[in-house]
């Protein structure tokens, strides 16, 4: 699936941005991993009910099934990423969280050439394998100084897995739903697993001061409905495979970012990395413009 319309490359854009700023928020909410997921998704949720209602009555049409199974599915994957995530954050650098989170693209790439038929020609391959690359260039210098994966490093992979599943059941479902009721029904759903899991836990869903409160709603507003609507809309119109390693731009962000807010510095190796992620990004967009098959593009969407 390719677009040369240039809105959902917009979107990608403002999604890289609004992500970037998680690992952030995270940080200085400072609660619990499948706390932090609930509030961000819950509060997203409600504040979008009111648009969703108001859209579905301008257009009353019955929501495809197979759409909604998807969006479930989606809502499951992001739940997973969300509780391990941002539980890493804690345990380890935000870099680090953000980049092995971002190995999502590599199991994206599998799983668009197994489960899509999609293909992926030699150039796509390249260009994650330099994204990748550039990616542990601007995040992995803690690694590098101490080769081993801790505790928060593990979650975080783990959760790229989760991520990966987000994208894949995201881009399916993106055939049968528009951006907005796919973007609300995998966010309840997410926040729904969350509660559950919060509980199961038995992490505490209060007492909490008013600035991390604050936090989560920065989480909500910013990256959940910001970023991720803006990611939805994409997918509706890019592939998967193409949308997941342009958003490894999101550590190069992150770790610009960190220098003013969170007091880590930012080094010369991470800025060289910054410049393979580009052009690993570019060299995978490049073979998806000379592909020979393509993914069906969307259908049922109210966002063309």
């Amino acid at each position: 699936m390719h677009s040369r319309n240039p809105l959902p490359y917009l979107a990608l854009g403002i999604g890289i941005l609004a992500l970037a700023m998680s690992a952030i928020f995270v940080r200085w909410a400072a609660a619990p991993g499948a706390v932090n997921g609930f509030y961000r998704m819950a509060m997203a949720a409600l504040v979008m009910l009111p648009v969703l209602l108001l859209a579905r009555s301008r257009r009353p049409k019955d929501l495809p099934w197979t759409g909604v199974w998807f969006a479930v599915l989606a809502g499951a994957g992001f739940a997973l990423d969300l509780t391990l995530w941002n539980t890493a954050v804690n345990f380890t650098t935000a870099a680090n969280a953000v980049l092995l989170a971002n190995m999502a693209p590599l199991w994206v790439g599998l799983g668009a050439l197994i489960f899509f038929k999609e293909h992926l020609q030699r150039g796509f391959w390249i260009g994650l394998l330099l994204a990748l690359c550039g990616a542990f260039l601007i995040a992995g210098t803690d690694f590098l100084r101490h080769p081993r994966l801790g505790w928060g490093d593990a979650l975080a992979l783990g959760a790229s897995v989760g991520y990966a599943g987000y994208y894949l059941a995201t881009q399916s479902g993106r055939r049968w739903l528009d951006s907005l009721s796919f973007f609300w029904i995998y966010t309840a759903c997410c926040a729904a697993i969350l509660l559950v899991t919060s509980l199961a836990l038995r992490q505490p869903l209060t007492g909490y001061s008013l600035a991390t409160y604050g936090w989560f709603l920065a989480l909500a507003l910013v990256t959940q409905v910001g970023g991720y609507l803006a990611l939805v809309y994409a997918i509706g119109h890019l592939s998967a495979s193409v949308v997941s390693p342009t958003m490894l731009g999101q550590p190069l962000i992150t770790a610009i970012l960190a220098v003013p807010l969170l007091g880590e510095g930012l080094s010369w190796t991470q800025i060289v990395g910054g410049t393979v992620v580009i052009g690993g990004v570019w060299l995978v967009h490049r073979s998806h413009q000379h592909a020979r098959a393509e993914v069906p593009r969307p259908i049922l969407t109210a966002d063309g």
